[in-house]
């Protein structure tokens, strides 16, 4: 026996599509399946489980989450994995936004541990607006050279 009828009204009834629609294979049942011409009645049948809902059909992710689980230790970022330019990958504006806020957080840290005064404080925050120093250590570096840093007051 088909049942069009009623697996196109359970699928209405349920929200899913017809070919998540089961249909019971009891003989007993078979009758009043063919009889359930209504949606009240096809109802009654879900509510039954004569008719149930099919698991839904997905991607597995486990393959994306072991991917990524690599990606986490380091691995799977060679030459070969790569699409995109470094400034693609990440944008010049990126790194600068990282780079100044570590700076400005260094020399704000500095100036309230009073290691540097508030007119060294101004000039290095000025040269690293402008781009001078390529790294917190290079900030750093250059302040020693100039002998302005003072030792942490204890």
């Amino acid at each position: 026996m088909r049942f069009d009828h009623q697996r196109r009204l359970a699928a209405e009834v349920m929200g899913c599509g017809l070919n998540r629609v089961r249909i019971t294979t009891d003989p007993a049942e078979q009758e009043n399946i063919f009889d359930a011409i209504t949606r009240e009645q096809v109802r009654d049948l879900v509510r039954r489980n004569v008719i149930t809902l099919r698991e839904e059909r997905g991607v597995s992710r486990g393959r994306a989450r072991a991917r990524a689980a690599q990606r986490k230790k380091g691995r799977r970022r060679g030459h070969g994995t790569r699409r995109g330019s470094a400034n693609a990958r990440t944008p010049r504006k990126r790194a600068w936004i990282g780079l100044i806020r570590r700076l400005r957080a260094h020399l704000r840290e500095l100036k309230a541990q009073g290691r540097i005064d508030v007119s060294t404080y101004r000039r290095f925050y000025r040269q690293a607006k402008g781009g001078m120093f390529k790294s917190k250590a290079h900030l750093t570096q250059q302040l020693q050279m100039a002998g302005l840093l003072k030792e942490a007051a204890k």
